[in-house]
């Protein structure tokens, strides 16, 4: 998409935040924006106790009950302790952390614990589901385990902040009708809809360049490499192996595109969607 500097290219239609990696998340009318990232995001995580590694449901045969949980903040801006929600309805309070602890564990049947601090050094663990044509940097994987390093002292995988258009989930609806691809199989931090005929993979024509939201700023640094999540069940949407499937048939296995933060601020739902 080309566009000049200052141009509007779009505006928000949701923002989310999810306070613990691999729960479901919060849909919030403003959230800020810091330096790493949206406040509150990825701000806890589970532990392996054996093993040390951080809880991910890219490893779905492990770790995939996690991913039918929901995490929330006692307070708007990632303030307070941390409420996880299990699908009985029972929500458990972070600042009870030895009852969230047993809880969680009994769940998952493996000793995990809640923690807000990433270990110095700490893996996730990724399964590459049995399917061909998964490429990365050049190299097929197929029904294998990998792991790698997070960045140190976080949670997330790589960046920060995580967008997508609606147009390139109404261009995925459009090459596989039948399967759901709602925006949140893609945990996207913001959302955007992109000004009037913008059609396709809109955000991979803005990698290299920086957005403005309300008073924040974004530079654009790649496409997002999707992973088994995107097919797993969560809520009233089914496993779909097939939402993957078209990600790298169309697009080499991306969905809506990584940022870093270049200046921080607020962003609010509504707000116009800038260049520059």
């Amino acid at each position: 998409m080309n566009a000049a500097h200052g141009e509007v290219v779009g505006r928000v239609v949701s923002l989310h935040r999810y306070p613990v990696k691999s729960m479901g998340g919060e849909s919030l009318e403003a959230v800020r924006i810091t330096p790493r990232g949206v406040e509150g995001d990825r701000t806890g995580a589970l532990i392996d106790r054996e093993t040390g590694r951080v809880v991910s449901a890219k490893r779905p045969r492990t770790w995939g009950s996690v991913f039918g949980l929901s995490a929330s903040f006692a307070g708007e801006n990632g303030e307070g302790p941390i409420s996880v929600r299990f699908e009985d309805g029972e929500s458990v309070s972070s600042a009870d952390r030895s009852r969230l602890d047993a809880r969680l564990s009994a769940l998952l049947g493996r000793e995990v614990v809640f923690a807000t601090e990433s270990p110095e050094g700490a893996t996730c663990e990724y399964h590459w589901p049995d399917m061909d044509g998964l490429v990365q940097d050049g190299r097929t994987y197929r029904d294998e385990v990998t792991s790698w390093e997070l960045p140190s002292g976080e949670f997330f995988d790589s960046s920060s902040l995580h967008l997508l258009t609606t147009a390139s989930l109404d261009h995925l609806r459009g090459l596989v009708p039948g399967s759901d691809f709602h925006p949140d199989r893609f945990r996207p931090n913001i959302v955007i809809e992109p000004t009037a005929g913008a059609r396709g993979f809109v955000e991979n024509g803005w990698v290299g360049q920086t957005l403005r939201i309300g008073d924040a700023r974004m530079r654009v640094t790649r496409p997002c490499l999707r992973c088994v999540m995107v097919t797993l069940p969560q809520g009233e949407l089914p496993k779909d192996p097939r939402v993957l499937r078209a990600a790298f048939d169309h697009n080499d296995g991306n969905v809506g595109v990584k940022c870093e933060v270049a200046g921080a601020g607020t962003a609010r739902v509504g707000d116009e969607v800038r260049l520059g």
